[in-house]
C-alpha cells in the first residue's frame, strides 16, 4: 500500500497538477494525463473528489457513475483503483491543519468515504460545478483571497449537506434498517448489567460505521439526534424502574442506568422531565393509587 502526507507527492503520482498551497488544493481531473490504474492508497489529508461519467472496472456494473467520494486521514482504500479514461471531475484537498482551524466550517461528511458515495443528478453537477469555478478563481489568485476560497468551500460542504438528505429520501429502505439496528441495540444494551451510559460511538463500533455518519442517518430519519435518542430511552428506562421496582433507591436505579455518580443522574433526570427522581416516583404512586381508588 502506498501511503501520501501531502499533496505535492499525492498529485504526482496519480499526475494532477503541483499544489499551489501546503493547505488547501483545487483542480480539475484531466484522465488521459493520469494514472488510472493503483493498488491500495492512504493520504494523510482530507480530499473531496467529485466525478462525472466514472467507469470503475473493478466493479462488475460497468454503468458510468457521477458521484462524489471523500478520503479521510483514516480511510485507507484497499482495492486501489482501476478506471476507464473518460471521466471529468474536480477535487479539494484539506490539509489536517485547516480542517482543525476551521472547523466550524465543515460537517461531518468528510468522513463518509468509509461507507458510501453520494450519488449527483445533472442539476445537482451544474451547482457544484458553478462553485468550482469560483473556488479556482480564487484558488489561483492565491493567499490575497484565502477567505473568499474557505467561504466557497463552506458552500460546496453546504451543497453536499442538502443532496445527502436528498440520497437519504431516495432509498429510506436502506438507512431505515440502520436505525432499526441502532434502536435494538440500545435495547440489548440493557438487558444485561451495565458499568456506563453508553455513548453514540459505541452503537456506531457496532453497526461498523463512523459516529457522524450514523449521527446523521439518525437524525434525518427520527428528527433527533443519536445522543438525543440514547437519552430518552434511558429516561424511559430511569421511569420504569423508578415506578415498577419500588424498592429501589435513587441511587441504586442510577447504578442500574450505568450512571457512575448518582447526582449526575439525578440532575439529569431533572433537567429532561423537570423532576427529581424522588419527585416523578412520588407524582407517579399518587396517580397509580388514585386511579386504583373506587369512586
Amino acid at each position: 500500500m502506498k501511503h501520501f502526507t501531502d499533496f505535492a507527492s499525492y498529485n504526482e503520482y496519480i499526475g494532477l497538477d503541483s499544489p499551489l498551497d501546503h493547505d488547501i488544493d483545487v483542480g480539475y481531473y484531466n484522465p488521459p494525463t493520469m494514472l488510472l490504474k493503483s493498488e491500495a492508497v492512504s493520504v494523510d489529508f482530507y480530499r473531496i473528489s467529485i466525478k462525472i461519467n466514472l467507469v470503475n472496472k473493478l466493479k462488475s456494473d460497468r454503468t458510468p457513475i457521477t458521484a462524489v467520494f471523500f478520503n479521510s486521514p483514516t480511510l485507507i482504500v484497499p482495492a486501489g483503483w482501476d478506471v476507464e479514461p473518460t471521466y471529468t471531475g474536480m477535487y479539494v484537498q484539506l490539509s489536517k491543519k485547516i480542517i482543525e482551524e476551521n472547523r466550524y466550517l465543515f460537517k461531518s461528511y468528510l468522513d463518509y468515504g468509509q461507507h458510501e458515495a453520494l450519488y449527483l443528478n445533472e442539476e445537482e453537477v451544474e451547482e457544484i460545478s458553478a462553485v468550482f469555478r469560483l473556488m479556482v478563481k480564487y484558488y489561483e489568485s492565491e493567499k490575497q483571497n484565502y477567505n473568499v476560497l474557505l467561504s466557497y468551500v463552506n458552500v460546496l460542504i453546504s451543497l453536499v449537506e442538502a443532496y445527502y438528505k436528498r440520497q437519504f429520501s431516495t432509498d429510506p429502505k436502506q438507512y431505515n434498517r440502520i436505525v432499526t439496528q441502532f434502536q435494538q441495540n440500545l435495547i440489548e444494551y440493557y438487558d444485561k448489567p451495565v458499568t456506563q451510559i453508553p455513548n453514540v460511538q459505541y452503537f456506531a463500533d457496532k453497526l461498523g460505521l463512523t459516529a457522524n455518519y450514523l449521527g446523521d442517518i439518525i437524525k434525518h430519519f427520527t428528527q433527533k439526534s443519536a445522543l438525543e435518542n440514547i437519552h430518552d430511552f434511558v429516561i424511559r428506562k430511569a421511569k420504569e424502574l423508578l415506578v415498577e421496582n419500588p424498592k429501589l433507591n435513587t441511587t441504586e436505579v442510577a447504578y442500574e442506568l450505568g450512571f457512575e455518580y448518582p447526582n449526575y443522574f439525578s440532575k439529569f433526570f431533572k433537567k429532561q422531565v423537570s423532576l427529581t427522581p424522588k419527585e416523578y416516583r412520588m407524582q407517579a404512586n399518587n396517580k397509580n393509587r388514585h386511579e386504583q381508588t373506587p369512586s
